[in-house]
């Protein structure tokens, strides 16, 4: 089926990227427990690493699930953190903060470049299109750049990084992507969502928005719960933007 975006006519403004899986290769089910164990490791006076570990990662998952819109995930986050664990808020970005400087870097060997993505992205910006990191805003923002900078992507000018701080809803609920409309006045059929998840990503589609499944390293929860409008590697993705 062929995407809105590529008819012709219509005036392609917007490309919204995931991340993971789709601009550098990353395993999350190896990364976000060894993020989650180095993090503990800053709050053993506070938790047991056992616990602080367990509420970490069952707050995180919680956000893909909440409805809310009434506060940003980092809110909801930190939030359960206070209720479970009595950690304030402000006692969790200090801690943080020491974790991002020390510690942090153990994770690089998680994440692998991928070339062609900054061909990819740099074709992205040659056309004035908003370019959007979309990926899932679980983390907070150091941990989204610093996967950036070790996919060797942390130097474009993009329009919106999505991180815990600045979202109030997370992929595949529909108000993550109006809420990115809505930032840009865009309308759906100006925009393309570029992901490997078939949830998570293809959710896109729910407001209208043309879909590429990346299908190089593929996420399929679902069975194809969603559909796609594009489907390919990442040559054929850089193929296809070159058409439009």
């Amino acid at each position: 089926m062929t995407a809105k975006a590529s008819a012709p006519g219509v005036d392609l403004r917007a490309v919204f990227f995931d991340l993971d899986g789709t601009l550098l290769q990353v395993e999350m089910n190896s990364f976000i427990p060894a993020y989650v164990q180095g993090l503990s490791g800053h709050f053993k006076d506070l938790a047991p690493r056992p616990r602080f570990v367990d509420t970490v990662i069952k707050a995180t998952f919680a956000l893909l699930h909440d409805e809310s819109d009434a506060c940003t995930n980092q809110q909801l986050f930190q939030g359960a953190l206070e209720r479970h664990l009595g950690i304030a808020p402000a006692q969790f970005e200090e801690r943080l903060a020491a974790y991002v400087q020390n510690g942090m870097q153990g994770l690089k060997p998680l994440v692998e470049p991928l070339s062609l993505s900054r061909d990819i992205l740099e074709l992205c910006f040659a056309r004035g299109w908003t370019v959007v990191i979309a990926t899932n805003p679980v983390f907070p923002r150091a941990l989204v750049e610093a996967r950036l900078r070790w996919g060797g992507l942390e130097d474009f000018s993009y329009h919106l990084v999505t991180s815990y701080e600045n979202t109030r809803f997370c992929k595949p609920h529909p108000g993550y992507f109006r809420d990115i409309l809505d930032t840009f006045a865009l309308a759906p059929e100006q925009c393309l969502m570029v992901g490997n998840d078939t949830e998570h990503d293809l959710a896109a589609g729910q407001v209208g928005i043309a879909t590429w499944l990346v299908d190089t390293w593929l996420v399929d929860r679902l069975g194809g719960g969603y559909r796609y409008d594009h489907r390919g590697d990442h040559q054929r993705l850089f193929d296809f933007l070159q058409t439009i």
